[in-house]
């Protein structure tokens, strides 16, 4: 009688060995996708915590250009407000609302940057270029954390949509869900106009 029950065991040990191969591979990209949007995050403060510098160098300088100054103050300010839920990137219309915010901020920026090269003399000040050169960093830093995330979603979200993902899933964690993603916004699809 023992002998059948070897020869079944060992079977039954080997098939358990065999379908444990990735088992842990939903948590583990699930990780990857928070510590992804961690530093995306990280990001997005830096830009925003460099923001109240760059605003009070320019305000000095170019005290007609009040109208973009309060859109970048305010395009902070609904950044900075934004009550960002723990389930964003489970949660596309927390994630697109977030974005939003970002991308008036960006766009603010971008605008503000413009009005700059009309003043030589603020373009020359070195504390004015040591931020410039601090946002242009984190604006590529922001980049490369966005691009990270979006990869990191893409990974998880490919694991929760293929088998013996699908599989795990279903099995072992009923809770995963597809992860929310940037997304283009159109006025980035757009040609920029070129006006002389």
């Amino acid at each position: 009688m023992r002998k059948n029950y070897r020869h079944y065991i060992l079977p039954a040990l080997a098939a358990l060995v065999l379908t444990g191969c990735g088992i842990n591979t939903i948590p583990t990209l699930d990780e990857e996708v928070n510590a992804a949007w961690s530093q995306v995050q990280n990001q997005y403060k830096r830009r925003a915590d460099l923001i109240p510098n760059l605003v009070e160098t320019v305000k000095g300088y170019a005290k007609q250009e009040k109208e973009v100054l309060t859109q970048v103050v305010e395009a902070r300010s609904k950044v900075a407000q934004m009550q960002i839920p723990r389930d964003i990137v489970n949660n596309p219309s927390a994630l697109q609302q977030f974005q939003r915010n970002q991308d008036a901020l960006s766009s603010a920026l971008a605008r503000l940057l413009v009005v700059v090269e009309r003043y030589p003399e603020l373009k020359s000040n070195q504390n004015f270029l040591a931020l410039q050169s601090q946002l242009e960093g984190t604006e590529n830093r922001i980049a490369v954390a966005r691009r990270d995330y979006i990869e990191a979603v893409k990974r998880y979200n490919t694991e929760l949509r293929t088998i013996p993902g699908r599989w795990y899933a279903a099995l072992l964690y009923p809770d995963a869900k597809v992860k929310a993603n940037f997304s283009q916004p159109e006025s980035a699809q757009e040609a920029p106009q070129v006006k002389f």
